[in-house]
């Protein structure tokens, strides 16, 4: 039964205990029953139950109108400060986010004129309203850090934390890759929950899970910002996957271990070279096929 048919019933008194119940539960109930006791002294003796159902419903529907219209303006102050705040809060949480392509190295100056530059196929993430009270950025990838005195500096990735006070260092952060060199000042590594702390030529590296220890360093900046890679004791997977990043190409390997550890450099300029420099140490031939290459071992 709709809702106009229990109203009618009502009216005529007519509704049995289930329907009584279900009109009860109508939720213009209340003003139904209010209505209909401020009409009784206007009734006549006699009347037309359908006519009569037509003024209660305009009666009811008159009053939520009212109702409406008294909210309205409310409503709208309501949504303007809830917009507002909104805005406000997304505008202040929004972050600033840096990228780069294949074969491409870009440098960002943040707000305390510390400067990162990226390495290809990195992304760096910071929030400029919140600097001055938290010096923080989020790195996937590769990137070298020229950092201004202040307070810490944190450098986050999935693998750890980097912190530091103003300093220099580069922070490599791959698949199964994860390594930190210092180059100026004094850097602190989380890993694992343990830090480990890195003075000028120090490196923390860990490959496949495994922490790795290196030679000191003597550099003063990382080898991709005169564009070429360089590798000691690396995995040669590790030595691919730079070179698809730095060449937009597909290597596939034949009869190579891509486990071995590999020690030499290629450059970011010339395909032709950069193919021998990591080819004639592993004593492997090569052949090109526009974007794919396959290195092969007899």
């Amino acid at each position: 039964m709709n809702k106009e048919e229990l109203i009618l019933k009502w009216l005529n008194n007519d509704l049995n205990d289930q329907e009584f119940e279900a009109f009860k539960a109508l939720e213009d109930y209340k003003d139904l029953v209010k209505l209909n006791q401020n009409l009784q002294g206007f009734k006549a003796d006699t009347y037309d139950s359908k006519k009569e159902l037509q003024s209660v419903l305009s009666a009811i529907k008159t009053e939520q109108t009212a109702k409406i219209l008294w909210l309205k303006p409310l409503m709208r102050v309501a949504a303007v400060i809830a917009i507002c705040f909104s805005v406000y809060f997304y505008t202040n949480s929004l972050d600033t986010t840096v990228s780069t392509e294949i074969a491409e190295v870009k440098t960002e100056t943040l707000p305390d004129a510390s400067t990162v530059s990226l390495n290809a196929k990195s992304l760096l993430a910071y929030n400029k309203n919140d600097w001055k009270t938290q010096r923080e950025v989020e790195l996937q990838g590769e990137a070298f850090f020229k950092v201004a005195k202040g307070s810490t500096f944190n450098v986050n990735t999935t693998s750890g934390t980097v912190t530091v006070y103003g300093t220099q260092f580069n922070v490599k952060q791959r698949d199964n890759y994860f390594e930190v060199i210092c180059y100026e000042g004094l850097v602190g590594v989380t890993y694992n929950t343990k830090e480990t702390k890195l003075k000028p030529g120090d490196s923390f590296v860990v490959i496949d899970g495994k922490i790795i220890a290196k030679e000191k360093d003597y550099r003063s900046a990382p080898s991709w910002l005169n564009s070429e890679s360089e590798f000691k004791s690396v995995p040669f997977k590790q030595v691919v996957a730079e070179f698809e990043r730095q060449y937009d190409v597909e290597i596939t390997l034949m009869n190579i271990d891509s486990t071995q550890l590999f020690t030499g450099s290629f450059t970011h300029e010339n395909l032709e070279l950069a193919l021998k420099s990591i080819a004639v140490p592993l004593q492997v031939m090569y052949s090109k096929d526009n974007n794919s290459i396959i290195l092969k071992r007899e």
